[in-house]
């Protein structure tokens, strides 16, 4: 319910107001006899589509994050952990000095270098990280950290060698919903469900990897198996985030810990949870980026990170009071 009023609210505020009455007799009967053409262009062309957007992309963020942290078994750890987002930094960075012009599914040059950048990233780490007896979540994480460091100091190479770049270049890494259409939703939704139906398809060997390697598998867990499955998915959904928005962080760890409030550490019910609250903040996020500095607006990854260090810290400490981040 919070979801759909947000998303109302999202509808009516901007740098044209509309009234709430006129939305939602469009909404209802489509013909929005009290809109203007103009209102009506903006609602369906920009904000609708926005709205649209922010939810997938929210949602995605949430239940990567749930894959992610129960994957390391950390609750720390959040969709870019294993290289995700610096994979896309490197492909958005490749793609806007090179000049990269392409459009796949309504996706443009940037967004589907993103996307490749991502899920290449991700594979790497993987292949990395399982070298051993099972590629041990801990092995993947290390991986993840190693190869994200190398590829955060390529993307400052190409942008000190391409200074011409670097506006353009900052303003993708610090994420925007902004200048997303139908054919962006479009694209972003197939992945989105598909990342989502990976997961959920999951939900009961969650349950079962939770309690440690040994029992599960006792329980018929195999774990290189399930590994390759979580990776895919989680980056799947984060790929797809990354691709429509650019980098926005915190969402991926904050939402799995307040749907972990709300409904308990069963999957079946986390990993939809996790989506609705990562739609939730997302939404909240970028309503306070387009009213902040109202005409302006401010990049959305900078709105979430304002919003969730404080809630990362916290979460860090409590966890230093319990026992160490290694419990």
């Amino acid at each position: 319910m919070l979801l759909l009023v947000l998303a109302l609210v999202s509808l009516i505020v901007g740098p044209i107001p509309i009234r709430l009455a006129s939305v939602v007799q469009w909404l209802i009967g489509g013909d929005g006899v009290s809109l203007t053409s103009t209102e009506q262009a903006i609602l369906w062309e920009l904000r609708l589509p926005r709205i649209v957007t922010a939810c997938f992309v929210g949602g995605s963020l949430g239940i990567s994050g749930v894959g992610f942290q129960a994957l390391f078994r950390n609750p720390l750890a959040d969709p870019y952990v294993i290289g995700a987002s610096s994979g896309a930094a490197l492909g958005v960075t490749l793609a806007l000095v090179t000049g990269f012009q392409v459009s796949v599914m309504g996706l443009g040059g940037t967004a589907l270098a993103a996307l490749l950048g991502s899920i290449l990233a991700v594979i790497v780490v993987f292949a990395i990280g399982s070298v051993g007896r099972d590629g041990s979540s801990l092995s993947l994480l290390l991986a993840g950290v190693a190869l994200s460091s190398m590829i955060n100091a390529l993307v400052s190479l190409m942008m000190y060698l391409h200074e011409e770049k670097v506006v353009v270049i900052l303003a993708w890494l610090m994420g925007s919903l902004a200048d997303n259409d139908w054919n962006v939703v479009f694209a972003t939704a197939i992945a989105s469900f598909a990342g989502f139906s990976i997961l959920f398809s999951l939900s009961r060997a969650l349950d079962a990897f939770s309690l440690g390697d040994v029992a599960s598998q006792s329980l018929g867990l195999d774990l290189v198996r399930f590994r390759i499955l979580m990776v895919t998915g989680s980056s799947l959904a984060t790929a797809a985030a990354v691709a429509a928005a650019g980098i926005i962080g915190f969402i991926g760890l904050i939402a799995p810990h307040i749907a972990r409030a709300l409904v308990g550490p069963r999957h079946r019910f986390l990993i939809p949870m996790s989506a609705v609250v990562g739609a939730t903040l997302l939404l909240i996020a970028d309503g306070l980026a387009r009213t902040i500095v109202a005409p302006a607006e401010l990049p959305v990854g900078i709105v979430t990170a304002i919003l969730g260090c404080p809630f990362f810290l916290f979460l860090l400490k409590t966890r230093a009071k319990v026992g160490g981040l290694a419990s």
